[in-house]
């Protein structure tokens, strides 16, 4: 609840400390902002709307996918990095997932996400996560150092922020797909392949205020019928870049059920300690 991860927040107008009252999240200065019935707090700020913001369909689609189980490997394993950590935040939440695993008997977490679809579920996806709308690329609504583990699970990264919010010593945790990544599906459903560049350009994105400590491979071998076939792709970029009647053609000509290779990249870092 939003409640137990206040005391973390600030407002993202002024970056003065916030509380919770009347149904709303207010800062001294009096910047509010309204807390949803489902739990959440919207605190996006500035005209200029946000990047592509998960639809009810894509957060739908993750809900069915994760829920089902197929990558609790992955999940577990983010379970074990966070192990002890106080606060853990989520930039990139989503539907909460991973935040709610990683969670143990007396942590807090905070997810952030642009889409208010996505963090309607992520604020009941368990009783100590903190639901905020916040856009990643912007100054991130939270306080200074506070941070033990930051998640960033498939989602784009602010390395100015993200070392910001980390407390000394924390711990920032990035997941990205590998190019093996959801093949054969790649291929017959002409979805989007991952950029061979996309871990030199992490590296590039992180490595001038991170230190990497440490690189591991999950790799997984599903067998997923046409359901979550059309679920785990509707979830992920190629949803705003395959056509929906063209997709379910080519999933129908698919085997009833289909060996998918599931391939993710986790790196974790430590803010690079500057000298003087």
């Amino acid at each position: 609840m939003l409640a137990d991860v206040i005391g973390y927040l600030i407002c993202p107008v002024c970056g003065s400390a916030v509380a919770l009252t009347g149904g709303a999240v207010r800062c001294e200065r009096g910047h509010s902002f309204d807390v949803a019935r489902q739990g959440y707090v919207n605190m996006l700020t500035g005209s200029k709307p946000p990047g592509t913001a998960d639809t009810p369909a894509m957060v739908a689609a993750r809900a069915a996918f994760l829920g089902a189980g197929h990558y609790a490997p992955l999940a577990g394993r983010l379970a074990e990095l966070c192990r002890g950590a106080a606060v853990v935040a989520d930039a990139g939440a989503g539907t909460g997932h991973y935040l709610a695993r990683a969670l143990d008997d007396r942590a807090v977490g905070i997810a952030l996400d642009v889409s208010k679809h996505a963090l309607k579920r992520a604020a009941r996806a368990h009783p100590r996560i903190g639901a905020v709308v916040a856009d990643v690329w912007r100054r991130l609504p939270v306080r200074d150092r506070c941070v033990d583990v930051l998640l960033n699970v498939f989602a784009p990264r602010n390395a100015a922020e993200f070392a910001r919010v980390l407390r000394p010593g924390g711990t920032l945790i990035v997941v990205t797909p590998t190019d093996g990544h959801l093949r054969p599906l790649v291929e017959r459903l002409g979805l989007l392949s991952v950029d061979e560049e996309k871990e030199r350009r992490l590296e590039a994105a992180l490595g001038g205020r991170f230190t990497r400590t440490g690189h591991e491979i999950i790799e997984l071998d599903l067998a997923l019928g046409h359901d979550a076939v059309e679920a785990v792709v509707a979830m992920g970029p190629s949803a705003w870049h395959t056509d929906p009647e063209t997709l379910a053609g080519r999933i129908r000509g698919l085997p009833g059920t289909v060996r998918v290779a599931a391939s993710f990249r986790v790196t974790t870092w430590r803010v690079t300690e500057l000298t003087p």
